[in-house]
């Protein structure tokens, strides 16, 4: 198994090294040898135009899509190609998703989705809903619903509450199991911009308040600026730019978006 210089810091929550991602057996290049660094408890925003492989590099680093060339190493798992299955199932115990979609099953009460959660832990089809959910799963879901602020809504059917409300659902359900990570795609794309600084003052404050680190991709700069530490742009699938958020200045962005 490789092992990256960075792997080797007790800080470093997600390195990469030389890491490369082709599609269409060889032919389509989307990640061109990436190198990053993120410590624990970081708040990273990651920037780039459309096909730039900011997706791509997200799958990569959780082993959803298999490594052309480099290494990965998350949240204590190095990796090249793919990940075996034992680390695969340690990373997602230690990892929340929450995409511009909020995928919650609407017909069902919001703490069943958030119970939804601890789906692929041991026993986990009890998880199919909150009555067949153990005890502790309940409290814990309960517990993530309060820190949404959620916690009133809890018997109500998900497809009854706002989007910006769903979303803040699609939180709960993400930390639920206490992630070390949470990674979210374009999080506030969908909704409306008083329910999406909502919802990402959530994501910055739950991740402080918990230690976790946070990596999130966003077209809005004013929120990867605002809800973030670090900036890094991909441009053609490699690293454009890693500053500190505060030393991203507007010739930095126009060299990413044009």
């Amino acid at each position: 198994m490789l092992q990256s210089p960075l792997a080797a810091k007790n800080d470093v929550a997600i390195a990469t090294t030389a890491l490369t991602k082709s599609y269409s057996n060889g032919r389509m290049q989307v990640l061109k040898g990436v190198d990053l660094s993120i410590r624990h408890g970081e708040r990273v925003a990651l920037i780039g135009s459309n096909g730039s492989g900011k997706s791509t590099l997200l799958k990569c680093l959780i082993g959803l899509h298999a490594l052309n060339e480099g290494s990965v190493h998350t949240l204590g798992e190095t990796f090249n190609k793919v990940p075996s299955a034992t680390q695969r199932a340690r990373l997602r115990k230690q990892t929340g998703f929450v995409f511009q979609k909020h995928c919650l099953v609407k017909r069902h009460s919001v703490l069943t989705n958030v119970v939804h959660g601890m789906l692929g832990l041991p026993g986990s089809w009890r998880a199919f809903t909150q009555a067949t959910a153990p005890s502790d799963w309940r409290t814990k879901a309960l517990s993530a619903l309060e820190d949404v602020h959620l916690e009133d809504k809890a018997k109500s059917r998900a497809d009854a509450l706002s989007g910006g409300q769903q979303q803040r659902v699609a939180i709960a359900r993400a930390i639920v199991r206490g992630p070390k990570l949470v990674i979210a795609d374009e999080p506030a794309a969908s909704l409306d911009p008083v329910s999406g600084k909502e919802v990402m003052d959530l994501f910055s404050d739950l991740a402080r308040a918990h230690g976790i680190t946070l990596l999130f991709t966003s077209h809005d700069m004013e929120h990867a600026a605002a809800y973030s530490d670090r900036i890094i742009a991909l441009k053609a699938g490699q690293v454009l730019f890693d500053k500190d958020s505060d030393d991203v200045d507007d010739t930095d962005l126009q060299e990413t978006f044009n």
